[in-house]
């Protein structure tokens, strides 16, 4: 591997694979189902490494090729290439059987699935890994995690950036570096397994128009409907089910997929009915009229009260921001402690300790842990040959209490390092820096340590004013990763992170807050799955953490609520809450006026 040495632990994670596939694509786009793969590029390495095939190719997409700006691909440049279909094949041969390596792999990985479906084909990758994700792991001692800025930490030269085969070149470099970092931090690789599939994972479909009044609450008897009122339909119905959707739309009314509490009136003729809808109508009291009385309120809809546009509100201040000039400094500011073993409750007192005097508490061993805090049973952690190789200060549980507070020690420091994170204890806030250039885009990551027999998975509500969905849609989860206007996103970056990332300048004024929450899967709790790192980055990649937090629920907690991003004025704001429920999912989602089968 050209002089770079790998444990064989990291290879264990990859048994049975042909070895690796590293592609980078250049697109017109950013939407996988509307945009187009204008050129792309493999080189397949063996086990250890070493490279055992490049190809490459611009491709025809027949549209548009988008930002020339940046990749440099113009109508000519593009005229006579092959379209995809014509090298669909060759491409499958090179990705079968080999983990699919990218910077930033989901992206790289849903453009290829839906080329391969246009082809009538399908993407033969059964793993994927992001170099991004692995090295957010890592942690290096870099500005950011860019592309650029891994190939100088790890020595590998850059010729033409935003080509497809000189960045997979520079990329298999990166994997090289990386996963001998890996290997001398014990880290399990972030794998995301990918099964068979057509299509992209986001399937088009018709974005809902964001209804543009407040729901004014349930239907009275005797009462017209309001504008802004959920309306929801079960059973079958006279009228075409398309037509009395769009009647409803058009009168300013907000069809709803499910029945919660805060829907205002179910339609149905079947009042013996069976559907999941009339229970949940019938326990919640929800009422319920026909079609025929139904249609005859449709008749004279009043007027409602349309959502506030976001104004400055007198009392917005910045929160917990800090000057390029000067900070406070605490104990432990700038050191990144692990604590290892011990009891859930204890091990958890000792991260909030660690965050009250200024240190990031860590869940994984990384690059950038300066300290480890060792209780019962920690010696035996995997992990302490690691750390014991890299010559890290352990400490017992008591070495804490030998450090002051930081109101016993403050004092005003220069500093010229503006982009540290900040750290946020559990209810800490800070305010987003105003959107320019694109800025408007932030990426609130949620990672934890790495779990054998539970599963946790990452969920995002998209808030009105009313604290509830506007639709079914904007409750965003594995299975609807998208909310309708593509404004919140959740990807996938490997078993133990996943990320919410919202473009906050193209949110409807109606949006009001998104909560972004964690879920277990199954009878286990997180006093069994530990803490949860929660950082809030600018951008959908690669850039450096603004804030971090490190969330731990008490005991027997199965969700948790990780952050909220909301608005403040013509700003917004993220708040690190960590309030965990002992309940499932599906409870949660009920609360946000969502309702999700168990």
């Amino acid at each position: 591997m050209n002089g770079v040495t790998v444990s064989d632990d990291v290879f264990n994670a990859v048994s049975g694979s042909a070895g690796w596939a590293v592609v980078d694509v250049e697109t017109s786009g950013l939407r996988p189902y509307e945009h187009r793969v204008l050129s792309v590029a493999v080189l397949t390495l063996d086990t250890a490494g070493e490279l055992v095939e490049e190809f490459s190719t611009l491709l025809d997409p027949g549209c548009d090729p988008g930002p020339v700006h940046i990749h440099g691909l113009t109508r000519e440049r593009l005229r006579g290439a092959p379209v995809f279909e014509e090298v669909a094949e060759h491409i499958g041969t090179l990705l079968a059987g080999r983990v699919m390596v990218a910077h930033n792999a989901q992206f790289d990985y849903e453009f290829l699935a839906r080329e391969f479906a246009r082809a009538r084909s399908w993407l033969p990758v059964s793993q994927r890994m992001c170099t991004l994700a692995l090295n957010r792991r890592i942690a290096p001692p870099t500005d950011d995690l860019k592309l650029a800025s891994l190939a100088a930490h790890y020595s590998v030269p850059q010729q033409r950036a935003h080509d497809a085969l000189d960045d997979a070149r520079v990329l298999a470099g990166i994997l090289r570096g990386s996963l001998s970092a890996a290997g001398d931090l014990g880290l399990v690789l972030p794998l995301v397994a990918c099964p068979p599939k057509q299509g992209s994972g986001y399937p088009p479909r018709v974005p809902k128009t964001p209804c543009a009044h407040r729901n004014p609450g349930r239907l009275a008897p005797g009462a017209p409907l309001v504008q802004g009122m959920k309306v929801a339909f079960t059973g079958d119905t006279r009228t075409a089910r398309e037509e009395l959707v769009a009647r409803s739309v058009t009168a300013g009314l907000n069809v709803m997929g499910s029945v919660s509490r805060h829907t205002s009136v179910l339609v149905t003729d079947e009042t013996d009915s069976d559907s999941a809808k009339f229970r949940a109508a019938r326990s919640a009291d929800v009422p319920v009229i026909t079609e025929e009385i139904f249609l005859g309120l449709l008749a004279d809809v009043r007027t409602g009260i349309v959502h506030a546009t976001p104004t400055l509100l007198a009392s917005s201040v910045p929160v917990q921001r800090r000057t390029d000039r000067q900070a406070t400094v605490a104990p432990l500011s700038g050191r990144r402690i692990l604590v290892l073993g011990g009891p859930h409750d204890d091990a958890s007192a000792l991260r909030t300790r660690i965050a009250e005097l200024g240190g990031a508490a860590a869940v994984n061993l990384s690059a950038s842990v300066t300290d480890v805090i060792l209780l019962a049973d920690g010696a035996g952690d995997r992990r302490m040959p690691h750390i014991t190789a890299r010559a890290l200060p352990v400490h017992d549980a008591d070495w804490l209490t030998t450090l002051s507070s930081p109101s016993d020690t403050a004092r005003e420091v220069e500093t010229n390092t503006p982009s540290d994170a900040r750290i946020l204890p559990r209810g800490g806030v800070l305010d987003l820096p105003t959107a320019h250039d694109g800025a408007g885009t932030w990426t609130v990551t949620a990672s934890w340590s790495h779990q054998i027999t539970c599963e946790i998975d990452v969920v995002a509500f998209v808030l009105d004013e009313d604290e509830q969905v506007s639709c079914d849609e904007d409750f965003v989860f594995y299975g609807a990763p998208e909310s309708p206007d593509a404004t919140v996103r959740l990807t996938t970056d490997g078993p133990s992170e996943q990320a919410v990332t919202a473009d906050l300048t193209s949110l409807p004024d109606a949006v009001r807050k998104i909560v972004i929450a964690a879920a277990i899967d199954g009878p286990a709790t997180f006093a069994y799955a530990g803490a949860v790192e929660v950082t809030v980055a600018q951008g959908t990649g690669g850039a450096r953490a603004v804030a971090q937090a490190t969330l731990d629920a008490a005991t027997t907690e199965r969700t948790l609520l990780l952050a909220e991003v909301y608005r403040r004025g013509p700003g917004w704001r993220v708040r690190a809450v960590g309030q965990g429920y002992d309940h499932q999912l599906a409870a949660l989602a009920r609360g946000f006026g969502v309702d999700i089968a168990d």
